[in-house]
């Protein structure tokens, strides 16, 4: 009998290492799928040369090839029109061109209808337009194009049309500079839509150190199909920045998928227009909390600072001065503490450790409850690390730092400013 047990445990084991061993394949392609596949879109290198797009031309002649000559040369020659270039026979305007896009063409036996990109070479052309469209660019920006359709939110996961609309973008003329990931291999993992809604700097700094990039641009197309075939509503939102600002949004629409990809690349050049408008308004800054490595998180508290400290040195000045008679003799008076007077409030910044949201939640709702305070505002939120608020408080600092303990806090002060931690 025990024999035939054993026999069986025998039998098991290469049943049991073969199970196991299918298990850890499986678990391999599983992985692998993660990252693999055809995802990436490389964008195209961006150049400074001055491109007209969307030039169309219609033209006849007694062949299929001339009839294209002729329309590009015509092509050439509207282009340098929109430029509002001066007067040049067509040899001298073909001086100019470096290159001929063909963005969508038709040819007959004698007939040619396209519609044409004509790209000018810069350094030829300036001395005929001049300096035109030389500007400050901004700050690397790293582009997360959303595509949100029939209820799902995707950016690198898989190719879409989205994407390479901005991949074939040529961004060389655009004030913004676009740090574009391909999204191949791990990007599709670390740049997905969740990672649009953290606030958490630290998330938000190490995504962009991979990239060389100072903030984040996040255009969404949403798409609508109306009905198979038919028409593809869009709707298209900028948005900018860990705290995920509104810039502007607006409504595009196409007659059919077919013309999908028309639209999209028309929807770039608007999206480049509204970052353009906002980097001119001062709006598309950096956002100074990403920066991590430095104590002080925006300017404007840095300033609110100083001036905290300037007013205590003068305070201090003042109290320590020794005042003396006619005579010469030294007059001993201690230091004046006025407090302010009766209804006044004083602004005070207060550094809030909140290492999760329940923790941020707590503790804006017990300073706010605190017995003086007046009014509170939140100047950052960094979930994971320290949060920033604006105290108005009817005392000193240091009577707001003794409300703080008698709520439950641990309170550090300073100039003008509070840390206080659970």
């Amino acid at each position: 009998m025990s024999q035939a047990i054993s026999l069986q445990h025998a039998l098991r084991r290469p049943a049991i290492l073969a199970i196991m061993l299918a298990a850890f394949c499986a678990l391999g392609v599983a992985v692998w799928a993660q990252v693999g596949g055809e995802r990436g879109i490389a964008p195209v290198a961006s150049t400074s040369d001055i491109q007209v797009s969307g030039v169309e031309v219609d033209v006849h002649a007694d062949t299929g090839t001339e009839a294209r000559e002729k329309a590009w040369v015509e092509a050439q020659r509207k282009a340098w029109e929109r430029l509002d270039g001066p007067e040049l026979s067509d040899s001298q305007i073909e001086a100019l061109v470096s290159a001929i896009v063909i963005e969508r063409e038709r040819l007959g036996p004698k007939r040619y209808i396209a519609t044409l990109g004509v790209v000018f070479d810069r350094q030829r052309a300036s001395r005929y337009l001049g300096a035109q469209g030389e500007a400050t660019r901004s700050a690397p920006m790293l582009l997360l194009p959303v595509t949100v359709s029939a209820g799902t939110q995707m950016i690198y996961e898989q190719r879409n049309p989205w994407q390479r609309a901005w991949a074939e973008y040529q961004a060389g003329q655009s004030r913004i500079d676009y740090v574009r990931p391909a999204g191949a291999g791990g990007d599709s993992l670390l740049l997905t839509y969740g990672q649009t809604g953290r606030r958490s700097r630290t998330w938000w700094r190490n995504a962009l150190d991979q990239f060389g990039a100072a903030d984040v641009l996040v255009p969404i197309a949403n798409l609508r199909y109306t009905y198979p075939g038919g028409p593809v509503e869009g709707t298209f939102t900028a948005r900018f920045g860990p705290d995920d600002d509104f810039l502007g949004s607006f409504e595009m629409t196409a007659a059919s998928p077919a013309e999908l990809p028309a639209m999209l690349d028309k929807a770039v050049v608007r999206f480049n227009r509204l970052f353009e408008t906002a980097l001119a308004n001062g709006t598309l800054k950096p956002d100074p909390t990403l920066n991590i490595g430095t104590p002080e998180l925006s300017p404007a508290l840095q300033r609110l600072l100083e001036f905290g400290r300037s007013v205590r040195a003068q305070d201090q000045a003042a109290a320590t001065a020794e005042p003396t008679t006619e005579s010469g003799d030294a007059i001993t008076a201690a230091p004046i503490r006025t407090p302010p007077p009766e209804g006044s409030v004083a602004l005070y910044t207060v550094q809030v450790a909140t290492p999760d949201a329940s923790a941020f939640d707590t503790a804006v709702s017990s300073v706010r409850g605190t017995p003086g305070v007046r009014n509170t505002g939140i100047r950052s939120t960094a979930i994971g690390g320290t949060s920033v608020m604006t105290v108005s408080y009817s005392g000193t600092i240091a009577q707001l730092a003794d409300a703080l303990r008698a709520r439950g806090f641990t309170v550090s002060q300073g100039s003008n400013a509070l840390a206080i931690s659970r």
